[in-house]
């Protein structure tokens, strides 16, 4: 298989569009073309590099201070990643430029805050503005709420309540593993782990970030509002509200307990060797955590296999280096 040479003809439909150059569109699909043409393989496939957001090479940096083991070489070449891909509205994007992304700014610039950046920085103001021009930190997704309440940043009381007895669950039930996405159970039965554990990240150096938030946590009266104002969204919230409150009596220990080594099998079982957990960094990156919150040795099994396939995400190009999203 090769690229076919022929020029592309001004009369394509795609030429001559409105306010475009048919003269500069066909040298511009002339040079993609010839340079798709050198980037190909010899048995004429075409294979690029999945690159991610800045949020999971921050997701990368966080985890490492969750454990308390940073690495300042590969920070030292994280933070250009991340500084160079800050977007003009003073955010992180979730693609090339791209709108602003709450969380994606807020992971990005806890990340750089724990590297070392300063918080005055022309970079880190800017960033801060953004998020609390836009109502501030407390308005980041659900993920983002729960690394930052492993962190404590925010009380445990921002994520909506996961009891890991959905484990334990019969396959009938309306909310049951079976009836979930294989990406979305590989993310959420190690989240189900540590929301039951509730650990505390070492977060060896110490960092903060409540100027992020416009309102200081403890006091946002209504974590998990409903934006859309729906029947459906009030339903859920009051819910939550209850299991809230019930959470801590709500299930035996022994019921707890038993959840815990389903919702441990689980993962182990699906570790698939060092191509990690649905081979996708958030599920890894949450086995990982779940083990240590567990007590599991570093230097034996799981959790040697399991931060294994995280550092095989982990892409380092001279002095740049990011994490990619997935194998």
């Amino acid at each position: 298989m090769t690229v076919a040479s022929a020029p592309f003809e001004s009369s394509s439909p795609h030429a001559g569009g409105p306010g475009i150059d048919p003269a500069v569109l066909d040298t511009v699909i002339a040079e993609q073309r010839a340079r798709l043409a050198e980037v190909q393989e010899d048995d004429g496939h075409w294979v690029f590099e999945l690159e991610a957001d800045a949020t999971i090479p921050s997701e990368y940096v966080l985890l490492r201070h969750f454990l308390g083991d940073p690495d300042p070489e590969s920070e030292r070449t994280i933070a250009p990643y991340l500084r160079e891909r800050q977007g003009d509205h003073g955010g992180w994007p979730l693609f090339q430029d791209g709108d602003f992304d709450m969380s994606a700014t807020v992971k990005a610039y806890y990340a750089l805050k724990i590297i070392g950046d300063d918080p005055d920085a022309p970079h880190m103001r800017r960033a801060r503005e953004a998020v609390l021009a836009r109502g501030g930190a407390e308005r980041a997704n659900v993920f983002t709420r729960i690394a930052l309440a492993l962190f404590g940043q925010v009380p445990w009381r921002a994520v909506p309540v996961m009891p890991i007895e959905l484990m334990l669950l019969p396959g009938w039930f309306p909310v049951h593993l079976d009836k979930m996405s294989y990406w979305s159970r590989t993310v959420i039965v190690p989240l189900l782990i540590l929301y039951a554990l509730k650990p505390r990240a070492r977060n060896p150096r110490d960092i903060h970030i409540a100027e992020l938030f416009r309102t200081p946590p403890e006091d946002v009266r209504q974590w998990n509002r409903n934006p859309t104002g729906s029947a459906v969204g009030r339903f859920f919230l009051i819910l939550d509200g209850a299991l809230q409150r019930a959470d801590p009596w709500a299930f035996p220990k022994p019921v707890r307990r038993r959840a815990i080594d389903k919702a441990v099998t689980f993962v182990t079982e699906r570790l698939n060797g060092e191509d990690g957990l649905g081979g996708i960094f958030p599920a890894m990156a949450n086995a990982v955590m779940a083990f240590d919150a567990l007590g599991y040795d570093r230097d034996g099994e799981p959790f040697r296999t399991a931060w294994s396939a995280v550092e095989k995400l982990v892409t380092r190009r001279g002095d740049v280096t990011y994490a990619q999203p997935c194998l």
